[in-house]
């Protein structure tokens, strides 16, 4: 840094400040614009982006609808957070935070919005009885890495994504700071899937679905192109359970709804039905 910086008594929002994001960011809260959401005719209504947090929802969806369970169907609405769509009076209605995911249960008429990627996968996980054991210490150390997942993940996003891949410069400390905790994470999680096939056992559960979008792409260098740099081929448990994951048909489908970067191919924008996979391809 070439200045020193000192904080004031009191701060202010610098111009410009945030980055990338700089034209969007605000330390305010609440609807920006006028508009509604669309509303498809399945009774789940996703509004989401193909971010780390959004894969985690549309996964579920995707497991729940290749188990055969129809009702699972939903609409997926790509909400483009660089635009602001976010700040919409329609989806703040639905998260007052602003943030993808969130998600409408059209409930028979008594509609059920639901926000954050932990709550809804929660949600969906008890409405259809899969993915989340029901014995209590099962249950447990499902929540347990869930929760972790949860936490630690403005670490790796907020932290580290941030200050390698979009801060306006590259600052030493924070990169350092942030490849370090991502690093000691990835132990933790190397740690433990040295002892079982998946993060909470022998059976695939919501958990290994909220971890993957970020650790499992992470290490296979499918977000933020760091694996080299966090030398990622160290965490062999963790690339071993990444592999696995990686195999299945619904991670490869909820990789690509809402997704609004890469190859045409590998993007499915907006999903109504299975119908809109088709000719598509990503690995």
């Amino acid at each position: 840094m070439s200045e020193k910086y000192v904080p004031p008594k009191v701060w202010k929002s610098a111009e410009g400040n945030g980055g990338k994001f700089a034209n969007i960011n605000r330390p305010t809260a609440g609807a920006r614009t006028e508009q509604k959401l669309p509303v498809g005719e399945h009774q789940f209504q996703l509004y989401s982006l193909g971010t780390p947090n959004g894969v985690k929802v549309t996964i579920m969806f995707e497991e729940l609808l290749e188990l055969g369970i129809k009702e699972a169907e939903y609409d997926a609405y790509l909400i483009n957070i660089g635009e602001g769509a976010q700040f919409t009076s329609g989806f703040v209605e639905v998260n007052p935070n602003s943030k993808i995911p969130a998600m409408v249960d059209k409930n028979n008429g008594n509609p059920i919005n639901v926000f954050e990627s932990g709550s809804i996968l929660v949600y969906l996980a008890e409405k259809f009885g899969k993915f989340l054991p029901t014995d209590l210490a099962s249950r447990t150390k499902v929540m347990n890495w869930l929760f972790w997942q949860v936490g630690s993940a403005p670490f790796v996003g907020g932290g580290f994504g941030h200050f390698y891949v979009y801060a306006p410069e590259k600052f030493q400390y924070p990169i350092d700071r942030f490849a370090m905790e991502t690093k000691r994470q990835l132990d933790v999680l190397d740690k433990a899937l040295a002892n079982s096939r998946y993060i909470a056992g022998d059976e695939y559960t919501i958990a290994d679905m909220a971890i993957f979008p970020w650790y499992g792409l992470l290490v296979k260098g499918k977000i933020y192109d760091a694996a080299e740099f966090l030398s990622a081929h160290e965490y062999k448990n963790v690339n071993r359970w990444a592999d696995e994951i990686l195999k299945r048909p619904a991670i490869a489908r909820g990789r690509m709804v809402n997704r609004a970067q890469g190859p045409e191919t590998e993007q499915v924008r907006e999903r109504h039905s299975s119908k809109d996979f088709e000719g598509k391809n990503i690995t």
